[in-house]
């Protein structure tokens, strides 16, 4: 049997190790498609920071692990699959036949359709190529304007900060991270923000780029224009699709997966940022590109190509984001539910803040922001489904009795 695995990143690599104990006998291959060793993108903000060094965010430590694992790595980029020939099109014609296929090709930075936005100094910040550009140029004083301000777009801001760079940031929408965080959070992370010396322009979105002796004009309308050193777009990102483009397998946000992983053609799975799967609570098919989503469906695809059945219990969408040293979390439908309940705790001085989100006597969302000894317990409500019973209104007076509200849920249900 030969596995082949496209991608290196947090669910190919697992993936890949999975099979190697549930398959012994079979070749695995790997395609790295970045040319690098399988490198965790989570960790870029740390190198960015100085904390670690480039071989900190390689996922595995030692040089010869999937030599030894047996696992072939494969420095190439998949260019088209042949469902029907049971093959992947490295180009250049090259070919690699396969028994079973995983698709684990992540995502990639979205790409702002705006004049300029091919120009010198407009960078991303998603791969190790990118960190290595930023670095080289970012020093005391450098002007970096930040297109963006979701989950990459914050986590990188200390990195940034560290080299003593003079950072503004530019949010479309008026909120920051605003698809993990209601506006009352976002706000407070935009003060915190704004306290630690950061420039924020919200409801701002540049009509086009331009450039003059090496300098960028970020043009942001009416007359208004920041001069740049590095222009940095940090809009979203979207999943590596493309080349499946005549593949016949079933795509809508993302690849449509069965309960097992596999896709519309039977022998092909996806897992990770790829993947559209089912979210545990509310049943409905969404592509949850977070990396502990991204490791679980990685081994339960493996398990699967392996020929030992294993269903995939649906995914939960969390985030836990740490900006400039404020923690702030998001679990759930943190939205709400129709007919739901919800609470509020808000203490501005101290950047404290935590809202619940209840569907009868379930705790079905949050968002936090300053609380991290609650992370734990909210994960387990939630996901868990437990029933509060008396602790529901308990919640409701007082939302911090997190912690024993949980293990009263779950003792009851042992």
């Amino acid at each position: 049997m030969r596995h082949v695995i496209i991608g290196s990143g947090p669910a190919g690599v697992v993936a890949a190790e999975t099979l190697r104990k549930a398959d012994p006998a079979a070749e695995i291959f790997m395609l790295c498609g970045e040319g690098e060793a399988p490198y965790s993108r989570m960790a870029i903000p740390y190198l960015l920071r100085g904390d670690i060094a480039e071989d900190g965010t390689h996922l595995r430590k030692t040089a010869d692990h999937f030599q030894r694992m047996r696992i072939g790595l494969v420095q190439a980029r998949a260019h088209a699959v042949n469902a029907t020939a049971r093959t992947v099109d490295l180009g250049e014609g090259s070919l690699l036949a396969y028994d079973r296929l995983l698709i684990a090709t992540g995502s990639r930075p979205s790409l702002e359709k705006i004049p300029g936005i091919d120009l010198p100094g407009v960078q991303a910040c998603w791969t190790l190529a990118d960190a290595r550009a930023i670095l080289a140029k970012a020093q005391p004083g450098t002007r970096v304007v930040q297109m963006g301000a979701g989950f990459v777009g914050c986590i990188i801001m200390e990195g940034l900060l560290s080299k003593g760079v003079d950072l503004t940031i530019l949010v479309r929408s008026g909120y920051m991270v605003r698809r993990m965080m209601n506006p009352a959070a976002s706000d407070m992370l935009r003060r915190w923000c704004e306290a630690k010396g950061v420039k924020i322009l919200t409801r701002t979105q540049p009509k086009g780029l331009s450039q003059k002796d090496g300098v960028l004009k970020v043009d942001l309308g009416e007359g208004r224009v920041l001069p740049a050193d590095i222009y940095l777009s940090a809009v979203g990102v979207d999943p590596n699709l493309e080349f499946l483009a005549g593949s016949g397998i079933e795509i809508h946000q993302g690849i449509v997966v069965d309960a097992h992983l596999q896709s519309s053609i039977p022998g092909i799975y996806a897992a990770g940022d790829v993947a559209e799967s089912v979210d545990c609570l509310s049943g409905k098919r969404q592509v949850n590109a977070i990396q502990p989503n991204a490791v679980e469906q990685g081994r339960i695809a493996a398990l699967n190509m392996a020929g030992k059945p294993t269903a995939f219990q649906g995914s939960l969408v969390f985030n836990v984001l740490t900006t400039l040293g404020l923690i702030s979390s998001s679990f759930g439908e943190w939205e709400g539910v129709p007919g739901g309940e919800s609470t509020e705790l808000l203490d501005e001085a101290r950047y404290r803040y935590m809202n619940l989100q209840f569907d009868g006597d379930r705790l079905v969302g949050a968002n936090t922001v300053g609380f991290t000894d609650h992370i734990g317990a909210l994960r387990g409500l939630i996901e868990g489904k437990l029933r509060l019973g008396p602790w529901k209104q308990r919640l409701l007076d007082d939302p911090t009795l997190v912690m024993p509200a949980y293990l009263a849920a779950a003792h009851r249900l042992a």
